[in-house]
């Protein structure tokens, strides 16, 4: 690569990583040559109108797809993406203007969902990996700091083959670390700042405090006090509880399969796996619907082809995380490997 070029990757990317020529673009080139009006780039009402940028995102150097997508996305201060992939890269690392900057590799691929928290002035991602039956906190170059393997001493897991595949992780400002097991026994496991286990509550059910699948989980730190919110996906609902497992309420109901959250601000946005996005409001109500699809065949569809995306219509989201600015990223379940950003605008 030309010094000039390199130069003009490192003040976009404000980083040490070096970025290769041969790296591709994250939206085909297929679809970005499509006969699309400017309408299809945009979705969305109200004040969060967000206009889809196909030129914006590389894959990993030397592939021309992402990688199977089944995961979460987060944004760091700085401006980072950071987005679960199934493949050996892992965790892909993007910066803020989409260039690719590293994969952190084999231990951190199918990573089911991330959260960023910031202590003591720096910045982590938690991530869950159903697959490998782990938990892990790692910093944002992707060195693991510590790993909570299997379950926990439970009964739920006396069985002779006991079914334990955790979807997502939190930690609460005391250092509490909750971990759900939303693709098996819908329970959330409570462990110390130490990774030390404490307690479990929920389990699987329809009522008050229960989940039919409690997908993600996400702590909320918004007000006076924290809350957990649950993405009770197969209840179609998210539910808060206390820190301590005491159900508080559930805000609201009849979405669509939501995956996961990300909270900026009065702010909601919730990733829906029947083929759309909302954003909430403080008070949990939908203020902006976003890439809803009308055709219910590629709803909560993994085989959706690269050939059939449309810009601003979403098949199976599952992952998304606000920037600071409210712009979006969402990823679909894809076997392909799909990530859009999503700009708002003013």
């Amino acid at each position: 690569m030309k010094k000039t070029a390199l130069l003009t990757l490192f003040a976009l990317c404000a980083s040490t990583y070096a970025h290769d020529d041969h790296s591709h673009k994250i939206n085909p080139v297929a679809l970005s040559q499509a006969p699309f009006t400017d309408a299809d780039f945009v979705t969305g009402q109200n004040n969060f109108k967000y206009k889809v940028d196909l030129a914006w995102g590389e894959t990993p150097t030397g592939k021309a797809n992402l990688g199977a997508t089944h995961g979460g996305v987060a944004v760091d201060k700085a401006g980072n993406v950071y987005v679960s992939t199934n493949e050996k890269d892992g965790i892909v690392k993007l910066c803020g203007d989409g260039h690719f900057i590293k994969g952190f590799g084999p231990e951190t691929h199918s990573s089911h969902s991330l959260e960023l928290k910031e202590e003591n002035g720096k910045e982590y991602i938690y991530a869950a990996f159903n697959s490998q039956k782990k938990v892990c906190k790692m910093d944002l170059d992707g060195k693991i700091i510590w790993t909570i393997n299997g379950f926990p001493d439970h009964p739920a897991y006396k069985k002779a083959k006991p079914r334990y595949a955790p979807t997502a992780v939190d930690v609460a400002p005391d250092g509490r670390i909750y971990v759900s097991d939303g693709y098996a026994t819908s329970l959330i496991h409570v462990y110390s700042a130490d990774q030390k286990y404490l307690t479990t509550f929920g389990g699987r059910g329809k009522g008050e405090g229960t989940f039919s699948t409690s997908h993600g989980l996400t702590i909320d730190t918004r007000g006076d006090q924290p809350y957990i919110i649950v993405s009770d996906r197969e209840n179609r609902a998210l539910q808060r509880l206390t820190l301590d497992g005491k159900y508080v309420d559930t805000p609201i109901k009849d979405l669509r399969r939501p995956c996961a959250i990300s909270i900026m601000g009065d702010n909601i946005a919730v990733a829906e796996l029947s083929g759309r996005c909302v954003i909430l409001d403080k008070d949990f109500k939908i203020v902006s619907i976003l890439g809803d699809n009308p055709n219910k065949k590629e709803h909560h569809s993994y085989k959706v082809d690269p050939k059939d995306w449309k810009p601003a219509i979403f098949t199976a989201p599952h992952g998304c995380s606000f920037d600071k600015d409210l712009n979006l990223y969402v990823q679909d379940w894809n076997f392909k490997g799909r990530l859009r950003k999503l700009s708002l605008q003013k």
